[in-house]
């Protein structure tokens, strides 16, 4: 149920993203395996195993509690993917030099032009024969691998506080905004396709990323009036 939804939520997302794509070849758009949206399928897949999960009978905040950190987990290793591969997904051009406390890493994660990028985004690579012979002109900002540290630090916090939640939906609503401040923090960062949303300029990954946190807090307030109604119906059977 994830897997189909999810893939086919993550196509339509990114479909809406690149409408000129679509209109200049709309069968190779529609069922081409490049350009997947994590946020379309985390959408579509979360409507789809939460309907499956209720009429099986298993709660959706349960399940929903379940998945939050191997989602998180999932979205770190997929931006592995991302930064191996160089699909796009990399940051703004970072001229500037690398400071003095990150002199013992790699010179690649402050700054990486991207060699042999399955896009063949920059300039073509000198005496390089094959599809992908292209190096970003300008080193940029290698926000996946950022992202895949990111994720793995949060999935840490809600491994280690999954335990101590007694409230069924807190920890998704957790997952949600942490989920929603990580994304809404590197979409700074980030190459993007911008839109005028109410008159401020924004990606689509920082509407739903907003998104996401408003549901996060919201979750809050919805699971606990829910528990105390749970609760109350607990009580009046015990008595």
């Amino acid at each position: 149920m994830a897997a189909i939804s999810g893939i086919i939520g993550a196509k339509l997302f990114d479909v809406a993203e690149h409408l000129d794509r679509l209109i200049d070849d709309p069968m190779g758009v529609l069922f081409s395996f490049d350009g997947l949206t994590f946020y379309g399928g985390l959408i579509t897949a979360a409507f789809a195993v939460g309907i499956y999960a209720e009429r099986n009978r298993i709660p959706w905040p349960v399940i929903a509690d379940v998945v939050a950190p191997a989602l998180m987990l999932a979205y770190g290793i997929g931006r592995i993917g991302c930064q191996l591969s160089g699909d796009g997904c990399w940051g703004l051009v970072n001229p500037d030099p690398r400071p003095e406390w990150l002199s013992s890493l790699p010179g690649w994660m402050w700054a990486f032009d991207y060699p042999n990028n399955v896009i063949n985004a920059g300039v073509p690579i000198p005496g390089c024969h094959g599809s992908h012979c292209h190096v970003l002109g300008q080193p940029v900002y290698p926000t996946p691998f950022y992202e895949t540290m990111m994720a793995l630090v949060l999935f840490t916090v809600l491994w280690f506080v999954r335990k101590r939640i007694r409230t069924h939906g807190y920890l998704f609503s957790i997952y949600l905004i942490l989920n929603g401040m990580e994304r809404l923090l590197i979409e700074q960062l980030r190459v993007n396709i911008k839109y005028n949303f109410l008159g401020i300029k924004v990606t689509q990954a920082e509407i739903i990323a907003v998104g996401l946190i408003v549901a996060g807090i919201s979750g809050f307030f919805y699971f606990k009036s829910r528990y105390v109604k749970y609760s109350e119906n607990l009580t009046t059977k015990a008595h």
